[in-house]
């Protein structure tokens, strides 16, 4: 190990020129903070030994503008992961950096025990983007709080304890969140609440049945059905069996559901699983939850909402990341009949619907608008997908690529197989990728699959220059494996 990354740091300035790198009128401030030596004792002593380093070699951002970061030595990168699915207009956008300003110079803080116009604008603003009557909009903090409450709602309106998510989501990390949560990466091992069950994924590349997926990009010798994939009727049927087997009749709370997996490595779906599913669930006393954290906000293109591509209306809503582009806020989403079973206790939120973070969302709301961000992710996604199915082509190493819009996965696996690449190889593979100026995300059951989820601002050229150094970054894997 210690051999493979003297290696890589002896080569990173070469990789580094071996690709050009976009030019960008822009130049970050002075670096003044701690050095990197200094963040390395500071983290040993003092924070807490999960919060892991993705790289070898980690990096000290200090300033960011749109689509690019700048570290500590002033480098600039792409930023293709946008602070795990979170940018979600760019780095420090103008418009909204400048609606914070104002609202910080105007008012922070007041809870909505008291009335204060952001919320009201913002609410308004936020419904305009549902569909029926998901018209009722809570505000919190982050998504996991934004799942924890669409729990109670569930439960509270039904009447029933029993929830139901998909084999290998992620929908949050608290004492609760984490038995909806089906990814034994993020479960300790204690106990958790009683009431969750995990469904069998219809994932089409590695499910029982396989499948076709709502993507340009199809697996090799999968079916092509038109309209619902055959297959989506046995996975719903496995979902029928944990129902009837494992939950008392008609006492079904809800179904979580991601429109795309996003932690699990970008898992998209048999096309008409998800309705299919929510109809069950229906028929069966429960709810449908749509986890709207990383779809959300135009990020797949073809829709504001992942749910509308999967001709589903939900019962309820959660959203987070990207509805405040780095700022610290959440929403849940739901019919007024549903948040009138919550009226039954007390209920405060203190910093949720804020005034810093309404007036952020509003302006959020507002830039993917007037800039047609929704449009640019649709087009600039197909053109990055149609650019990685052809880096497919050359290295058996990918397995698969897969996703819409601003939201894709790339599988790496041991050529010609479906093994999964080894840790370390991934690894290898991230680190020579950030070497040349990209900063890409990681996921999957086996940590092998590289997740593109940058700033919804990102270009064409961009994504030139993010193909390049992903195929120098493979090129130089392959040629160290000889």
């Amino acid at each position: 190990m210690a051999n493979i990354f003297v290696r890589y740091c002896h080569n990173s300035i070469f990789r580094r020129n071996a690709v050009t790198l976009p030019k960008y009128d822009f130049t970050p401030k002075p670096y003044t903070g701690p050095s990197l030596q200094r963040t390395d004792e500071i983290k040993a002593n003092h924070i807490p030994p999960a919060v892991y380093n993705i790289y070898r070699k980690p990096l000290v951002l200090h300033q960011g503008r749109m689509q690019w970061l700048f570290d500590h030595e002033g480098r600039r990168y792409l930023d293709l992961f946008g602070g795990i699915v979170t940018v979600s207009v760019g780095h420090c956008h103008p418009k909204v950096t400048a609606a914070l300003h104002d609202q910080i110079n105007t008012l922070w803080h007041t809870t909505n025990i008291y009335r204060h116009p952001k919320i009201y604008e913002y609410v308004e603003k936020l419904i305009s983007k549902f569909p029926a009557d998901l018209k009722t909009v809570y505000l919190v903090n982050s998504g996991t709080e934004a799942n924890d409450l669409a729990i109670l709602l569930a439960r509270a309106f039904t009447g029933h304890e029993d929830v139901i998510s998909l084999q290998s989501c992620y929908h949050g990390y608290s004492s609760t969140i984490m038995a909806l949560t089906a990814s034994q990466a993020y479960r300790m091992p204690l106990s958790v609440p009683a009431g969750f069950h995990h469904a069998i994924l219809p994932d089409p590349y590695r499910g029982i049945w396989g499948g076709c997926r709502d993507s340009l990009s199809q697996i090799a010798g999968s079916c092509s059905c038109v309209g619902d994939c055959v297959t989506s009727e046995k996975y719903v049927h496995q979902l029928s069996e944990l129902v009837d087997n494992s939950i008392p009749a008609g006492r079904v709370a809800a179904l979580f559901a991601e429109s795309v997996q996003g932690v699990n490595g970008t898992v998209q779906f048999t096309r008409g699983y998800l309705k299919q599913a929510a109809e069950l669930i229906r028929s069966k006393g429960g709810l449908f939850v749509a986890d709207e954290v990383q779809t959300g906000f135009g990020r797949t293109g073809d829709a504001f909402w992942g749910f509308e591509k999967h001709d589903v209306v939900p019962d309820i809503v959660t959203m987070a990341k990207g509805i405040g582009n780095g700022f610290p806020m959440a929403a849940v989403v739901t019919r007024k009949e549903i948040a009138e079973a919550h009226t039954r206790a007390a209920y405060f939120n203190t910093f949720g619907g804020n005034p810093m973070a309404a007036t952020v969302g509003k302006a959020v709301l507002e830039v993917i608008e007037e800039e047609n961000l929704q449009q640019n992710c649709k087009d600039t996604g197909k053109y990055f997908i149609e650019q990685l199915m052809q880096l497919q082509k050359q290295y058996p190493v990918i397995g698969d690529v897969r996703g819409k819009g601003l939201m894709l996965g790339i599988e790496l696996v041991e050529p010609c197989t479906k093994k999964p690449l080894d840790r370390s190889d991934v690894t290898d593979i991230m680190e020579s990728i950030k070497d040349l100026g990209v900063l890409i995300g990681r996921g999957g059951r086996w940590s092998n699959v590289l997740r593109i989820k940058p700033p919804m601002c990102i270009n064409k050229m961009d994504v030139n220059y993010a193909i390049s150094v992903l195929d120098q970054s493979l090129k130089d894997y392959l040629q160290n494996k000889i």
